[in-house]
C-alpha cells in the first residue's frame, strides 16, 4: 500500500505518467474484451510491427547516405532525420514490447523514461524538418545569394545544434526539471515549459508558412520554377508530417498546459509510428517514378538518388539520355 500511494502521488504530478499508467493497467486486464481493451490491443501490435518495420527501413536509408553516396547540404539533413525517426520508433517499440509484457508493476522512474525518450527524436526531426523547409525556400528566394554565399558546413553545423537544443528541452521537460533543481513546479521549470512549448509552436508556424511561400513561388511566381523529384519529396515529407506528426505535438501540448487527459495515446502512437516510417517509402517512391515508357529495374542507392536530385525532369531525362 505504502509503495502503490508513492507512485500515485508522482502520477498525479504528471498526466502524462498517468496516462502511461493506464494503458499499462488496460493491457493487463486479461479478461476484459470490451471494444476499448481490444482496439487499444490492436494499436499496441501495429504500432510494434510498424515501428520495426521503420527502422529497418530509416537503418537502409542511413547506411546509404553514410557509405554509399556522395554527400550534399540535403544529404546531411536527411541523414540525421533518419537518425531522429530511428530513434523514435525503438522508444516506441520499447515502449510496446513493455505493455504486452507487462505484468504486475511498474517503476515511475521507467514511466518518465518513456515519456523523455520520444520527446527527443520528435523534437530533433520537427527542427530538421523545418530547417530543410527553409533551405529550400531560401534557395528559391534568393538562389544566387544561397549558391554563392552559404557557408559549406552548414548543415552540419545546424544539426548538430538542433540536437543540442532537441536534448536540453526534452531533459529540461516535466519531471526531469524537477529532479535536477530538486524543486517540484518551480518558476524556472515553468519558465523552462514555457520556452519549450514556444520553440514548438514557432516550429510548426515557420515549417508550413516555409512550405507555403515555396508551393506558392513554384506554381504562382512570375518566373516559373521547374518542379523537380527534391521539391516533390520535401512537399511529401512534409504533409506526411502534418498528417500523422502533429497528433503527438498536439498531445504533448494538450497534457503539459490544459491539462487534458487524452484517451487516444494508442492512436498517437500508431501516427507517430507511420510518420517515422513513411519517409523512406516516400524517397525510394519518388526516386523509382519515370516518366519515359520503359522501365528498367534500379537499385535502392539510384532510388535515393533521384529523390535528392534538384534538376527537371527534363533535363535528367537529356542527361540519362546522353
Amino acid at each position: 500500500m505504502e509503495g502503490r500511494n508513492s507512485i500515485g502521488d508522482f502520477l498525479s504530478k504528471d498526466l502524462s505518467i498517468s496516462t502511461l499508467e493506464t494503458n499499462f493497467r488496460a493491457s493487463n486486464e486479461p479478461n476484459d474484451t470490451s471494444d476499448c481493451h481490444i482496439k487499444f490491443q490492436t494499436m499496441i501490435l501495429l504500432s510494434l510491427i510498424i515501428s520495426l518495420f521503420g527502422m529497418v527501413l530509416n537503418a537502409i536509408v542511413l547506411w546509404l547516405l553514410g557509405f554509399q553516396m556522395y554527400k550534399n547540404a540535403f544529404f546531411v539533413y536527411i541523414f540525421n532525420l533518419a537518425v531522429a525517426d530511428i530513434f523514435f520508433l525503438l522508444s516506441q517499440f520499447v515502449y510496446c514490447v513493455l505493455v504486452i509484457i507487462y505484468t504486475n508493476s511498474i517503476s515511475s522512474d521507467i514511466l518518465s523514461f518513456l515519456i523523455f525518450v520520444p520527446t527527443f527524436p520528435y523534437l530533433s526531426s520537427l527542427s530538421i524538418l523545418t530547417t530543410i523547409s527553409i533551405e529550400r525556400c531560401l534557395s528559391v528566394m534568393w538562389p544566387i545569394w544561397y549558391r554563392c554565399q552559404r557557408p559549406r558546413h552548414t548543415s552540419a553545423v545546424t544539426c548538430v545544434l538542433l540536437w543540442a537544443l532537441s536534448l536540453m528541452f526534452a531533459f529540461l521537460d516535466g519531471k526531469a526539471c524537477s529532479e535536477l533543481f530538486n524543486v517540484p513546479h518551480s518558476i524556472l521549470c515553468n519558465t523552462f515549459n514555457i520556452i519549450i512549448a514556444v520553440w514548438t509552436i514557432v516550429l510548426f508556424v515557420v515549417l508550413c508558412g516555409s512550405s507555403l511561400i515555396l508551393l506558392v513561388r513554384i506554381f504562382c511566381g512570375s518566373q516559373r520554377i521547374p518542379v523537380t523529384r527534391l521539391y516533390v519529396t520535401i512537399a511529401l515529407t512534409v504533409l506526411f508530417f502534418l498528417i500523422f506528426g502533429l497528433p503527438f505535438g498536439i498531445y504533448w501540448f494538450l497534457d503539459q498546459w490544459i491539462k487534458r487527459h487524452c484517451d487516444f495515446y494508442d492512436e498517437i502512437i500508431f501516427l507517430s509510428c507511420i510518420n517515422s516510417s513513411v519517409n523512406p517509402i516516400i524517397y525510394f517512391l519518388v526516386g523509382s517514378i519515370t516518366h519515359r515508357s520503359r522501365f528498367k529495374m534500379k537499385t535502392l542507392k539510384l532510388f535515393l538518388e533521384r529523390a535528392m536530385q534538384d534538376t527537371p525532369e527534363e533535363d535528367e531525362g537529356v542527361e540519362s539520355g546522353s
